[in-house]
């Protein structure tokens, strides 16, 4: 049988910062059409063909943002269209595929001007030249600062480290009783887990409190409680995983409360990364890297006469782009190519699906969009267990947001 975790049936797998990074990406290219503006008109006015170059570089600058502000609006305006199986959180890795492939033809371009002016040098007006990148310099670290201040995921929840994994819980439960307000937590800071209930400025009887948890397959284990100066802790350890539903039984059963915890485990890597912002920073800090270099490099070859500064400093800036384009080539390559983009995780997967001797005979897992990853999962048991159970051992993995679980009985 095969089935879809419950309530997660939405598949608008947009990154947490979506909208604040569409927003942010708009700015930067009204910024940069405004230099651009400036640049020609001004070069224009004033016969200086560095600046009307300047600014027609600044709009292939702009040109770039500009595809990856499209993208963000295109993705958001069809979050929900059904064509699309599985939303259109990939859309931003497409827009940062394109935009690495248009800094690798950069890079090219940049590489190629730099070798022929080691062949063909030409005259430098360094009085215009310096100024110019400069001020391009200026204007892409404002870029980057307008970028690089969105898309700041939240973290949300508690860690805790506890035999030799890291995992965490549901923050405590809050419960209005007749013997007043109780908190039920599992603490575990450096000790093994176990329940604690306290009631603030009361003393509880132990004797007269029992906790009984209730696991997705019917498994029932009851822990007595004992005071411990200020609150009450259970004797037993509590097993792993803690994904179950705890019923308080107060004074012997008079009255009763039921508490769902679910354990959580979160991605590893660049799961939560959006690739189309980090495709605008990159293109952003590739033009800033630039001008930076031939800053240096035509101070050197106005104050001592390198004039073979100038296409060295091209070079180098030329490698630098390449390498940035490469590796963003190759991270969002994999995405739309559904490599599994966190190997950790899946065999943390694997590893709670078999913890009980059932065997995970085939795992799928590939990324949604940031933040969102998707996994199918095969599962042989001789035991009589429901894609339910399965489905409530997997809620620990917050990353998962669209999961499919097939159960074959041995």
């Amino acid at each position: 049988m095969a089935d879809i975790v419950p309530g997660v049936h939405t598949h608008v797998f947009l990154g947490e910062g979506h909208a604040t990074n569409e927003r942010r990406t708009w700015m930067v290219i009204a910024l940069c059409s405004a230099m651009m503006a400036v640049e020609i008109v001004g070069g224009l006015l004033f016969g200086s063909i560095a600046l009307v170059a300047d600014g027609l570089h600044m709009s292939t600058h702009a040109s770039a943002l500009l595809l990856a502000a499209l993208a963000y609006r295109y993705a958001r305006h069809h979050a929900d269209d059904a064509r699309f199986s599985f939303g259109t959180g990939k859309l931003g890795d497409l827009a940062g595929f394109a935009s690495a492939i248009v800094l690798a033809m950069i890079a090219i371009l940049i590489g190629y001007e730099a070798l022929g002016r080691f062949i063909w040098p030409v005259s430098i007006k360094f009085g215009q030249a310096i100024p110019i990148a400069a001020l391009g310099l200026i204007v892409n670290i404002a870029s980057v600062l307008l970028l690089s201040g969105g898309g700041a995921g939240r973290h949300h929840g508690h860690g805790h480290s506890h035999a030799g994994h890291e995992h965490d819980h549901d923050e405590a439960h809050y419960l209005q009783t007749g013997a007043g307000a109780l908190t039920l937590e599992i603490f575990e800071d450096g000790v093994a887990p176990r329940f604690r209930l306290s009631c603030a400025g009361k003393e509880l009887a132990a004797d007269r409190i029992s906790v009984e948890t209730v696991r997705a397959d019917g498994a029932r284990q009851t822990f007595a409680l004992a005071a411990r100066g200020g609150y009450l802790e259970s004797l037993d350890e509590i097993p792993e995983p803690h994904a179950f539903t705890a019923h308080i039984s107060l004074d012997r059963g008079r009255e009763t409360h039921d508490v769902e915890f679910a354990e959580h485990e979160h991605a590893h890597g660049a799961t939560s990364r959006d690739n189309n912002m980090r495709a605008a920073i990159v293109h952003v800090l590739a033009d800033a890297a630039v001008s930076l270099l031939v800053i240096v490099g035509l101070s050197l070859a106005w104050s001592f006469g390198w004039t073979f500064m100038d296409p060295v400093v091209g070079l180098v800036g030329a490698i630098v782009i390449a390498v940035w384009s490469y590796s963003l080539i190759r991270d969002t390559g994999a995405i739309l190519l559904d490599m599994n983009p966190d190997r950790t995780m899946a065999e943390r997967m694997r590893a709670v699906v078999e913890a009980d001797g059932d065997r995970l005979t085939d795992l799928h897992v590939w990324r949604l969009g940031p933040g969102h990853l998707a996994a199918i999962l095969s599962i042989a048991t001789q035991r009589p267990r429901g894609a339910e159970y399965y489905q409530s051992l997997l809620r620990r993995f917050r990353a998962l947001s669209h999961v499919t679980v097939q159960v074959q009985q041995r």
